[in-house]
C-alpha cells in the first residue's frame, strides 16, 4: 500500500527548498505554481498505470473523463 503522506513529504520539501531560494523575495502564485508542475506528471503516471485506459485514468483520479480528456489536451498529453 503506497503512502500518501510520502507525497506531501516531497511537496513540502520542495516548497522549503523553493521559499529558502528565493533568499527573502515575495513569491506570488505559489498554488497555481504548484498545481501546474505536478498535474502534468500525475495525469501520465495515472495513465500508465491505466495502461492508457482514459475511463479507468479518470476513475484512478476521482475526476471526469471528459475533464481527463481536456486536461490531456491543455498539457499537451497524448492518448
Amino acid at each position: 500500500m503506497s503512502r500518501p503522506n510520502e507525497l506531501g513529504d516531497a511537496v513540502k520539501r520542495s516548497l522549503e527548498r523553493y521559499f529558502k531560494d528565493l533568499d527573502g523575495e515575495t513569491p506570488s502564485g505559489v498554488y497555481d505554481m504548484v498545481l501546474r508542475i505536478i498535474e502534468k506528471p500525475m495525469i501520465e503516471t495515472i495513465l500508465r498505470q491505466a495502461e492508457g485506459n482514459q475511463t479507468s485514468a479518470a476513475e484512478m483520479l476521482g475526476i471526469n473523463r471528459n475533464t481527463l480528456r481536456k486536461k490531456m489536451q491543455q498539457l499537451r498529453i497524448k492518448g
